[in-house]
């Protein structure tokens, strides 16, 4: 198979690892208050809540640790996914990550909300994102050589 999509392959790792990396930044309170600057959650125990929003039948306490390790997560497949590293295995968590997300807000929030969000969307481009045989401008591929 000729890859000749050089450019709209970067630009969706791109994408997908600074959507990753922006939301763990804003629960982190990095980027400000909630409501402020475009920010959901402006803080941790923000998430927290909205984690529980989603996985209610959890309990407050396990949704910490669900928002932990979703957190870490993000974290890492939004930095995997700029530098190029493991880039399909990175994207085949991605789209499980993103998908699970989209469904839980489609069960407990409404089935509008991830449309809204682009949640399907991003889930989608992440499996595509799998399926590319070659990532130009990669770790992966300056270790292939």
């Amino acid at each position: 198979m000729n890859n000749t999509a050089k450019t709209p392959q970067l630009f969706l790792r791109l994408a997908l690892g600074i959507g990753f990396i922006l939301p763990v930044l804003d629960r982190l309170g990095v980027l400000g208050e909630a409501g402020i600057n475009g920010n959901a959650w402006g803080n941790w125990a923000n998430f927290i809540t909205y984690t529980n929003t989603l996985l209610p039948f959890l309990g407050k306490p396990a949704a910490g640790i669900m928002a932990l390790l979703a957190t870490i997560a993000e974290a890492l497949f939004g930095v995997l996914l700029i530098i190029g590293y493991k880039t399909r295995l990175t994207a085949l968590g991605s789209f499980a990550l993103t998908l699970t997300f989209a469904l839980s807000m489609a069960i407990f929030v409404g089935p509008r909300i991830p449309f809204n969000y682009s949640v399907f969307a991003d889930s989608a481009a992440a499996l595509l994102l799998s399926t590319i045989p070659v990532y130009y401008w990669s770790v992966d591929r300056y270790l292939k050589k």
